[in-house]
């Protein structure tokens, strides 16, 4: 049996016959219902608007609303909500009835046009980097018609943009679909040169969400956990995952329970579930869609973290999504496989049939590797947050340098490009045969670029996978840096081609030449070796690449002039809303690593020196004992190692007694700074490893204190699934 998502409803039985292609999109408003409950010309305004990107025509809405309506009616709907992403990394909705008065003293049910298009949410209690006084309140959402309508529950639910009264975009969407359109415009420009008949460029993103799984009971026993997402404390357990035996292994059958109601539930809201599997780290796991258009992707990825959190809840989990809640483990990301594509095919993709294709994807890849290259600092900030500055860098995580991993043919290819005579320039091997001497084996088709998994930005065959995006983000912070710079660097890359070809030259000459100016450009953030190592931080420095670690200080990026430049040109975002943004990012910062530390001066004082001292009695009283029952020689040697445990005890408690005095005095001297971003950095720089240091003693008296007397549950028990 399985229950409809978030659903107060009994129990709805799938039948074992029916195909999850039968219940695909069950709760939402697909084109096949589209069709059927509106209009046939209302259907074909409408399929223009998502296909087309016509300017919606608010004379239909109406007709749309009428016909949504009788869809919800259908299926229990008795409300209606406008569900945004606001700069919160979660979404919102406020939920209304379809009701109004009918003049006659009673109420009907009614969903307007009106209703459908604009609603106005309170503007004022959302993060708005200053651009919203709290007094001014006025804010509006208004409908998404390229991400289609759904239901939970007894709610429609309309996917919108955010905006300030005053037009400003206080949302990830609004500008997300910006970027969208850049790239897109960019692109299809590009694409023509190669194609006459292309008509538009699409953005295609697959993510893969990991995410750790702990008993609920454990969970609630743990309030680090509970109240900031990751242990603020806690020492490795014994055996973790040095075996490699937990990643593709068998998933527990409570944990397979979890993933197919997650995935039912998931299928019917329209989510394209494709894979699921065991990830490296104990109690971590991985769920992964089909690629979908970017924008429906961010979509169904901000609602599939909403339902795993309830549907853990049913089976007696709690799912993490913060990128590192246990130290000295694998941390978690969501890795944003992104490419472009036309109605003609991928752009990316490299079928080594003939020059004038393989010139097209050489053109893609080295234009994509220029965005990233010139806005490499930007793009880290797209990513970076207190959360998954304690990832990058550790177990397989990428480091915090933005660098592009192409393998070795492309990049023997983009060598040859660069040095060779123009003839003969463009052949590429497509996938190559490797026979085993085991008959029953068919021959296997191999890749021609190997994977590197310390690279942030890498090419993996006909997209490029950005592993760097955190597991609890919005990847709408990176698809919109992304994108922006993509779009920037396409435009620039036609305007040269262009004045090249009105000075006489042909166009093939001109882009190979423009291409090659471009590779030896974008050199620098061409890296196939080992991220992890020092040499590669030595490296990236003398290449001009960004090496910052501060979390705060990389948000700088955001406000380089370059980077401005860039999103208005682009039309993406203005100067206003990047400062906005980023005293949000910076507030936000601060608010995270200031929860940290109450809570770590909570538990400290009044859980973990509590059962210190009360263990260390109890070895007191054990060593008074012995003097009573033997002599005093005996008893000097019977008791030297309870004697050694408590002075170690008394030690390590003064040491974190001092230690939170210390934080709580570092907080108030950082709160009393009224600049954000110089809050922030004095979080980072001296609240930060305060936290550390007693972590350090409180993972220690964990190694000697009794078990018995340990309340806190411990990595052992929250990273084995029983």
């Amino acid at each position: 049996m399985v229950e409809k998502a978030f659903s107060k409803k009994p129990l709805e039985v799938i039948s074992p016959t029916e195909r999850p292609s039968e219940y695909f999109g069950k709760y939402v408003f697909t084109r096949a219902k589209m069709y059927k409950y509106l209009q046939r010309d209302v259907y074909e305004k409408l399929i223009d608007v998502i296909d087309n990107g016509a300017p919606l025509d608010r004379s239909i809405a109406d007709a749309v609303a009428k016909g949504m309506k009788q869809w919800a009616d259908e299926n229990g709907v008795t409300h209606y909500t406008h569900w945004f992403q606001p700069l919160t990394e979660g979404t919102a909705e406020k939920h209304d009835a379809f009701i109004e008065h009918d003049g006659k003293g009673g109420m009907m049910e009614d969903f307007s046009g009106k209703l459908l298009v604009q609603q106005e949410p309170d503007a004022s209690s959302f993060p708005s980097g200053g651009i919203r006084a709290t007094f001014e309140a006025r804010g509006y959402s208004a409908w998404d018609p390229t991400s289609p309508v759904f239901i939970i529950d007894d709610t429609l639910c309309i996917p919108t943009i955010f905006i300030s009264y005053t037009g400003e975009a206080l949302d990830y969407k609004a500008p997300l679909k910006r970027a969208l359109r850049a790239v897109s415009e960019a692109a299809a420009a590009v694409a023509r040169y190669f194609d006459p008949n292309v008509k538009k460029v699409i953005t295609n993103l697959g993510w893969e969400q990991e995410y750790f799984l702990v008993d609920e009971d454990l969970y609630s026993a743990r309030p680090d956990l509970l109240l900031t997402g990751r242990t603020l404390m806690g020492h490795d357990s014994a055996k973790n995952q040095q075996m490699d035996d937990h990643y593709f292994g068998i998933i527990p059958d409570r944990v397979q329970a979890f993933m197919k109601d997650l995935e039912v539930q998931a299928l019917e809201l329209g989510i394209p579930c494709k894979t699921r599997h065991n990830e490296v780290a104990p109690n971590q796991f991985e769920l992964a869609p089909i690629y979908e258009e970017t924008n429906l992707a961010i979509d169904h990825n901000m609602l599939l973290m909403s339902l795993m959190k309830k549907v853990a809840r049913k089976h007696g989990f709690r799912v993490l999504l913060h990128e590192k809640p246990f130290a000295g483990i694998n941390g978690s990301g969501k890795h944003n496989n992104w490419s472009l594509s036309t109605d003609t095919g991928i752009l990316l993709h490299a079928p080594g049939k003939n020059a004038e294709q393989n010139l097209r994807f050489v053109t893609f890849i080295v234009e994509t590797l220029m965005g990233v290259y010139k806005h490499n600092g930007l793009l880290k900030a797209s990513i970076m947050s207190a959360t998954n500055a304690h990832r990058l860098g550790a177990n397989e995580a990428p480091p915090a340098i933005i660098s592009s991993f192409l393998g070795k043919q492309v990049s023997e290819l983009l060598e040859h490009i660069e040095k060779a005579d123009k003839e003969d320039l463009f052949t590429i091997a497509g996938k190559q045969k490797m026979e085993l001497d085991i008959p029953e084996i068919p021959e296997l088709l191999i890749d021609n670029t190997d994977r590197n998994r310390t690279s942030p930005f890498a090419f993996t065959g006909n997209r490029f996978e950005f592993r760097a995006v955190g597991s609890e983000a919005n990847c709408a912070s990176a698809m919109i840096a992304l994108n922006t710079a993509v779009a920037e660097a396409l435009t620039n890359f036609k305007q040269r081609v262009d004045a090249l070809i009105a000075a006489g030259q042909d166009q093939t000459s001109a882009i190979i030449d423009v291409v090659r100016e471009d590779i030896r450009t974008c050199r620098p953030i061409h890296f196939d070796g080992n991220g992890y190592s020092d040499e590669w931080v030595e490296e990236a420095t003398r290449r001009g690449l960004d090496v910052e670690k501060s979390c705060p200080v990389i948000f700088d990026r955001y406000l380089d002039e370059d980077t401005i430049r860039m999103f208005e040109s682009m039309n993406v975002m203005n100067r206003k809303e990047l400062a906005a943004r980023n005293e949000v990012k910076w507030e936000t910062y601060t608010k995270k690593i200031q929860i940290e530390a109450r809570v770590m001066g909570d538990l400290s004082m009044n859980h973990i020196i509590p059962v210190a001292t009360h263990y260390q009695s109890q070895l007191a009283k054990n060593v008074q004992n012995m003097y009573t029952i033997f002599d005093k020689e005996e008893a000097e040697k019977l008791t030297a190692r309870n004697k050694n445990i408590i002075k170690e005890i008394a030690e390590r408690t003064r040491a974190i007694e001092t230690g939170v005095e210390e934080l709580v005095e570092a907080r108030k001297v950082a709160n009393r700074i009224t600049a954000e971003r110089e809050k922030a950095i004095a979080y980072h720089d001296t609240v930060e490893p305060k936290m550390e240091e007693i972590r350090y003693q409180i993972d220690k008296l964990e190694l000697i204190v009794s078990d018995e007397c340990w309340t806190l549950p411990k990595y052992r028990e929250l990273l084995f699934i029983r």
